[in-house]
């Protein structure tokens, strides 16, 4: 962590018995930068991590100042540093990053130098997933069979990650036969508020990721600013190099009303994939706020977070409110955990309840939730959503000729005829 506290923001939070320190955004703003109150929450995360951040090298005290000014509406550009709390990787893309570490080790002891100087300066940890295949299914003991299979089969990388996971410091590997990368990242991995300990004491800070799967962005709806990167980005950040970026435009997605009886969260992310396509979000922040989300349930803004490849915005996020609270107790979260996010983002302006003031987006659309609609989607184009109302006369636009109405042949015609008047059923 620096040193460098320009704008004299860090400051002690108690929650419970313990004492943290924290970089302060309502104490920025009372020195002078009203505007930070209505920021939007994801630029509030960024202006954090440059207050943390400050080295005078890659963050200076002006980059803080400018965003801390930012007009989003502005068309000007600026670029600033930003430094993920961690690293997310998945073990197709992941493990080439840890045999580059392995490499610079034995670079170093060719040199006379010591390995252990090569480490992760983050939190990184590796889910396996991506290699799990499934080769027995439809009998009792098909998890174990394809757990065997997938242990012989990649026994020797699991045997280097194994290695790697004790050799270098802050490097977790999440085991085979776990789950999917980003649904492990969500209900066990993000820690909304991170902790680390320095010289002046215990730290806390908003949990902030990349990683190398695209739909990072899943942990988006816990309120986590993360997005998906190359190996060579997400390898930089473990080695404490921060990302460039420019400070993106924002649009504000102002949910209302709530999801009709028979609609699902899938029907109201194919509906918003549709109108952001459509809008053009590629190189900005998409952020969600409004009364609606009092009616989302986490696993609902987890899918509209998922699909944001899909809709083209490095993020899709959520602000932290009480359903977040209630999600980290669901997934057995520790009570201090959940104690110290609360604390932590009510402390710094992040926390969102009813009376809470919208912020300043660049630009805003509005979505009744109580319009969506059952709808259907191809696999490859969740854009092209067609309402399952409308599914049948979709497919007759889309291959014309191939619905083929039967016509009764001339005896049953006559049959449903006699039937009819003679006060029977017609067939």
């Amino acid at each position: 962590m620096s040193t460098f506290n320009s704008f004299k923001t860090r400051t002690s939070l108690s929650t419970g018995p313990r004492s943290f320190q924290m970089y302060s955004l309502p104490s920025l703003q009372k020195g002078g930068f009203p505007q930070i109150a209505r920021l939007p929450y994801s630029l509030k995360i960024l202006l954090e991590n440059l207050l943390r951040q400050e080295d005078g090298r890659f963050v200076k005290a002006a980059d803080i100042e400018a965003l801390a000014k930012w007009d989003v509406k502005s068309t000007a550009q600026r670029e600033i540093s930003f430094m993920p709390a961690r690293v997310l990787l998945q073990d197709f893309t992941g493990v080439p990053c840890v045999v580059d570490l392995a490499a610079m080790r034995d670079g170093i002891v060719r040199l006379g130098g010591d390995p252990n100087k090569v480490n992760p300066l983050q939190p990184v940890e590796l889910v396996i997933a991506h290699s799990v295949q499934v080769d027995h299914f439809g009998q009792a003991n098909a998890f174990q069979l394809n757990a065997e299979l997938e242990f012989s089969r990649n026994k020797e990388r699991y045997a280097f990650l194994r290695w790697g996971q004790s050799a270098f410091r802050k490097f977790r590997v999440v085991p085979p036969d776990t789950g999917i990368v980003h649904q492990v990242n969500l209900e066990y991995l993000a820690r909304v508020v991170m902790t680390s300990d320095t010289a002046g004491g215990t730290l806390a800070y908003p949990d902030t990721v990349v990683g190398t799967d695209s739909h990072t962005t899943m942990v988006n709806g816990l309120g986590v600013v993360g997005w998906g990167v190359g190996g060579i980005e997400a390898e930089a950040a473990m080695l404490g190099q921060p990302s460039s970026m420019l400070i993106p435009p924002v649009l504000g997605v102002k949910l209302s009303g709530r999801l009709p009886e028979g609609t699902t969260a899938t029907d109201l992310v194919l509906t918003i994939t549709e109108r952001l396509r459509k809008h053009g979000v590629v190189g900005k922040f998409v952020e969600f706020y409004g009364p609606g989300l009092a009616h989302l349930t986490l696993a609902d803004r987890a899918t509209l977070g998922n699909m944001c490849p899909e809709y083209g915005s490095t993020i899709a996020v959520f602000p932290i409110d009480e359903m977040t609270l209630d999600y980290l107790r669901l997934t057995s979260r520790d009570a201090e955990r959940v104690a110290l996010v609360e604390a932590y983002a009510r402390a710094q302006g992040l926390f969102v309840e009813k009376n809470t003031s919208d912020p300043t987006y660049t630009e805003t659309i509005d979505v009744d939730l109580s319009g969506i609609e059952p709808s259907l989607a191809g696999p490859k184009r969740p854009q092209d959503r067609v309402p399952l109302k409308g599914a049948k006369q979709g497919f007759a636009a889309a291959l014309p000729g191939m619905m083929v109405t039967k016509k009764p042949d001339a005896a049953m015609a006559g049959n449903n005829a006699r039937m009819a008047n003679e006060g029977g059923v017609a067939q």
